[in-house]
């Protein structure tokens, strides 16, 4: 704990500092609420999405072997050309938020391919896409963990630290201030009562 000066100065400094942590508390405090439900809000989304992934998978797994006897490769029709996401504020800070996914163009004869590509390539590019999906969700997730530890170590300075230490200076600093004007009180009463007595003294001589 710094070393606090007791003075009428000092004072109004701490009164300052604890009215500045009071009014400061219940902004973080929001902050505090707003990304604890902001990642219950996440984590709920990145849960559908993860579901509806195994879902595509688990049905992908019932065709997926009739590939190892297809001639088409379907690699360059699955490549991702561009991430696509925008930013959303949550409580002063952005999370990035998946929109869509990119394919690089590529072009096949349908006279030569079999029937089933068009449905595979598509089955194939949801999955990838939602594959990014999840990955930009966990990773707005990460920022928001992140940032509610960094508010909830300041919640927790304010409200344990900072707050009672204004407080307990402010009452220290008035006990000192108090006692020292008691005994300015006291030391003026002596002064006037010896004057009081030399000036009898003087008198009776």
């Amino acid at each position: 704990m710094a070393k606090i000066k007791f003075t009428k100065g000092e004072l109004k400094r701490q009164r300052d500092a604890l009215k500045q942590f009071e009014r400061y508390l219940p902004t973080l405090q929001l902050k505090k609420q707003q990304l604890q439900l902001e990642i219950l809000q996440q984590n709920y989304i990145l849960e559908e999405k993860k579901q509806s992934l195994l879902k595509k998978k688990q049905a992908i797994d019932l065709w997926i072997g009739l590939l190892t006897d297809a001639a088409i490769d379907l690699a360059p029709f699955l490549l991702p050309r561009k991430i696509i996401t925008h930013p959303k504020n949550i409580a002063g800070i952005d999370i990035p938020v998946f929109e869509a996914v990119e394919f690089a163009a590529a072009e096949y004869d349908l006279f030569v391919t079999p029937l089933w590509t068009d449905a595979a390539i598509d089955a194939f590019k949801a999955v990838i896409v939602l594959n990014r999906e999840v990955s930009v969700t966990e990773q707005g997730i990460v920022v928001l963990r992140q940032e509610l530890r960094i508010t909830t170590q300041r919640v927790n300075l304010f409200e344990k630290v900072k707050i009672p230490q204004a407080q307990e200076n402010i009452r220290l600093i008035k006990i000192y201030i108090g006692d020292q004007m008691a005994n300015a009180v006291g030391r003026c009463k002596i002064a006037k009562r010896k004057i009081e007595e030399l000036v009898l003294a003087g008198e009776a001589a």
